[in-house]
Protein backbone atom coordinates (compact mmCIF):
# COMPACT_ATOMS: atom_id res chain seq x y z
CA UNK A 1 0.00 0.00 0.00
CA UNK A 2 2.58 2.25 0.63
CA UNK A 3 4.66 1.62 -1.93
CA UNK A 4 1.42 2.29 -4.27
CA UNK A 5 1.32 5.74 -2.62
CA UNK A 6 4.71 6.65 -3.38
CA UNK A 7 4.38 5.56 -7.09
CA UNK A 8 1.44 7.84 -7.43
CA UNK A 9 3.31 10.80 -5.74
CA UNK A 10 6.18 10.07 -8.20
CA UNK A 11 4.28 10.26 -10.89
CA UNK A 12 2.27 12.75 -10.19
CA UNK A 13 6.01 15.43 -9.74
CA UNK A 14 6.62 13.91 -13.10
CA UNK A 15 3.61 15.43 -14.61
CA UNK A 16 4.21 18.28 -12.55
CA UNK A 17 7.70 18.64 -14.05
CA UNK A 18 7.34 17.29 -17.92
CA UNK A 19 4.16 19.92 -17.90
CA UNK A 20 6.77 22.83 -16.63
CA UNK A 21 9.28 22.10 -18.57
CA UNK A 22 7.24 22.19 -21.68
CA UNK A 23 5.40 25.57 -21.02
CA UNK A 24 8.67 27.21 -20.29
CA UNK A 25 10.14 26.15 -23.73
CA UNK A 26 6.76 27.79 -25.48
CA UNK A 27 7.29 30.59 -23.42
CA UNK A 28 11.19 31.83 -23.42
CA UNK A 29 12.18 34.80 -24.88
CA UNK A 30 13.65 34.69 -28.28
CA UNK A 31 17.65 35.38 -28.22
CA UNK A 32 18.47 39.50 -28.92
CA UNK A 33 20.85 38.50 -31.88
CA UNK A 34 17.92 35.78 -33.12
CA UNK A 35 15.39 37.41 -35.51
CA UNK A 36 12.23 37.65 -34.08
CA UNK A 37 9.26 38.13 -36.50
CA UNK A 38 5.38 38.47 -36.02
CA UNK A 39 3.14 35.02 -37.17
CA UNK A 40 -0.01 35.69 -38.60
CA UNK A 41 -2.62 34.81 -36.10
CA UNK A 42 -6.30 33.28 -37.14
CA UNK A 43 -8.25 34.90 -34.77
CA UNK A 44 -11.68 33.24 -36.55
CA UNK A 45 -9.92 29.62 -36.22
CA UNK A 46 -8.79 30.28 -32.78
CA UNK A 47 -12.23 31.45 -31.70
CA UNK A 48 -13.64 28.82 -33.22
CA UNK A 49 -11.65 26.06 -31.35
CA UNK A 50 -12.08 27.39 -27.79
CA UNK A 51 -15.72 28.17 -28.49
CA UNK A 52 -17.50 25.62 -25.98
CA UNK A 53 -20.87 25.03 -28.21
CA UNK A 54 -18.35 23.52 -30.68
CA UNK A 55 -17.45 21.18 -27.99
CA UNK A 56 -20.61 20.15 -27.69
CA UNK A 57 -22.05 19.96 -30.97
CA UNK A 58 -18.83 17.37 -31.48
CA UNK A 59 -20.10 15.85 -28.45
CA UNK A 60 -23.59 15.27 -29.48
CA UNK A 61 -22.59 14.39 -33.23
CA UNK A 62 -19.71 11.60 -33.09
CA UNK A 63 -18.82 8.71 -31.14
CA UNK A 64 -16.86 9.47 -27.77
CA UNK A 65 -13.98 7.64 -28.87
CA UNK A 66 -13.81 9.78 -32.10
CA UNK A 67 -14.85 12.68 -29.59
CA UNK A 68 -11.82 11.84 -27.89
CA UNK A 69 -9.13 11.89 -30.41
CA UNK A 70 -11.31 14.72 -31.95
CA UNK A 71 -10.68 16.88 -28.62
CA UNK A 72 -7.27 15.92 -28.36
CA UNK A 73 -6.55 17.30 -32.01
CA UNK A 74 -8.32 20.54 -31.27
CA UNK A 75 -6.56 21.17 -27.82
CA UNK A 76 -3.25 20.39 -30.04
CA UNK A 77 -4.40 23.00 -32.41
CA UNK A 78 -4.82 25.28 -29.22
CA UNK A 79 -1.89 24.97 -27.77
CA UNK A 80 -0.32 26.21 -31.25
CA UNK A 81 -2.61 29.23 -31.19
CA UNK A 82 -0.98 30.03 -28.02
CA UNK A 83 2.17 29.42 -28.42
CA UNK A 84 2.28 31.32 -31.71
CA UNK A 85 0.30 33.91 -29.45
CA UNK A 86 2.83 33.88 -26.60
CA UNK A 87 6.18 33.99 -29.29
CA UNK A 88 4.30 37.27 -31.00
CA UNK A 89 4.03 38.60 -27.39
CA UNK A 90 7.35 38.37 -26.60
CA UNK A 91 8.96 39.92 -30.17
CA UNK A 92 6.12 42.84 -29.14
CA UNK A 93 7.96 43.15 -25.79
CA UNK A 94 11.29 43.69 -27.41
CA UNK A 95 9.68 46.22 -30.21
CA UNK A 96 7.85 48.31 -27.45
CA UNK A 97 10.57 48.43 -25.32
CA UNK A 98 12.77 50.28 -27.70
CA UNK A 99 9.88 52.61 -28.32
CA UNK A 100 9.88 53.40 -24.41
CA UNK A 101 13.02 55.90 -25.51
CA UNK A 102 11.26 58.10 -28.09
CA UNK A 103 10.83 61.43 -27.62
CA UNK A 104 6.73 61.72 -28.16
CA UNK A 105 4.52 61.03 -25.08
CA UNK A 106 1.84 59.22 -27.61
CA UNK A 107 4.38 56.38 -28.46
CA UNK A 108 5.92 56.04 -25.12
CA UNK A 109 2.51 55.80 -23.84
CA UNK A 110 1.32 53.67 -26.51
CA UNK A 111 4.58 51.41 -26.03
CA UNK A 112 3.85 51.42 -22.29
CA UNK A 113 0.47 50.19 -22.85
CA UNK A 114 1.61 47.68 -25.66
CA UNK A 115 4.58 46.11 -23.02
CA UNK A 116 2.17 45.83 -20.13
CA UNK A 117 -0.63 43.94 -22.47
CA UNK A 118 2.13 41.82 -23.88
CA UNK A 119 3.60 40.90 -20.45
CA UNK A 120 -0.26 39.97 -19.27
CA UNK A 121 -0.68 37.97 -22.04
CA UNK A 122 2.54 35.58 -22.21
CA UNK A 123 1.10 34.92 -18.10
CA UNK A 124 -1.91 34.27 -19.52
CA UNK A 125 -0.69 31.99 -22.44
CA UNK A 126 1.44 29.88 -19.44
CA UNK A 127 -1.24 29.04 -17.59
CA UNK A 128 -3.82 28.46 -20.66
CA UNK A 129 -1.18 25.89 -22.50
CA UNK A 130 -0.92 24.48 -18.40
CA UNK A 131 -4.82 23.82 -18.64
CA UNK A 132 -4.56 22.25 -22.19
CA UNK A 133 -2.52 19.86 -21.23
CA UNK A 134 -4.57 18.93 -18.47
CA UNK A 135 -7.31 19.13 -20.44
CA UNK A 136 -5.53 16.44 -22.87
CA UNK A 137 -4.67 14.49 -20.39
CA UNK A 138 -7.62 14.18 -18.45
CA UNK A 139 -10.47 15.23 -21.52
CA UNK A 140 -11.55 17.97 -19.69
CA UNK A 141 -13.59 20.80 -21.33
CA UNK A 142 -13.72 24.94 -20.86
CA UNK A 143 -11.91 27.22 -22.90
CA UNK A 144 -9.01 27.47 -21.25
CA UNK A 145 -7.56 29.80 -23.85
CA UNK A 146 -10.50 32.15 -23.67
CA UNK A 147 -7.65 35.03 -21.95
CA UNK A 148 -5.12 34.56 -24.52
CA UNK A 149 -7.67 35.17 -26.98
CA UNK A 150 -8.87 38.28 -25.68
CA UNK A 151 -5.42 39.45 -24.99
CA UNK A 152 -3.96 38.93 -28.39
CA UNK A 153 -7.34 40.90 -29.69
CA UNK A 154 -6.13 44.00 -27.27
CA UNK A 155 -2.48 43.40 -27.90
CA UNK A 156 -3.03 43.94 -31.96
CA UNK A 157 -5.00 47.06 -31.49
CA UNK A 158 -2.00 47.95 -29.12
CA UNK A 159 0.63 47.03 -31.22
CA UNK A 160 -1.02 48.63 -34.93
CA UNK A 161 -1.49 51.94 -32.67
CA UNK A 162 2.15 52.04 -31.53
CA UNK A 163 3.06 50.98 -35.42
CA UNK A 164 1.03 53.93 -36.99
CA UNK A 165 2.64 56.05 -34.32
CA UNK A 166 6.24 54.84 -35.37
CA UNK A 167 6.05 54.67 -38.96
CA UNK A 168 2.20 55.96 -40.35
CA UNK A 169 3.48 54.11 -43.90
CA UNK A 170 4.07 50.61 -42.73
CA UNK A 171 1.05 48.25 -41.53
CA UNK A 172 1.03 46.34 -38.76
CA UNK A 173 -0.92 42.90 -38.22
CA UNK A 174 -1.10 40.35 -35.61
CA UNK A 175 -4.32 38.70 -36.80
CA UNK A 176 -4.83 37.40 -40.65
CA UNK A 177 -8.79 37.76 -40.15
CA UNK A 178 -10.54 39.78 -37.28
Amino acid sequence: MTIAIILVIVAVLALILILSITVSRALQLPRPGSPGSLQPVDIEAFRNLIDPAQDEYLRHRLPAAKFRAVRRARLRAMAAYVAVAARNAAVLIHISQNALAANDPQTVEAARQLVNQALLLRRNAGFALLKICAAWAWAASGAAASPVLHGYEQMSGSAMLLGRLQNPSVPVRLASRS
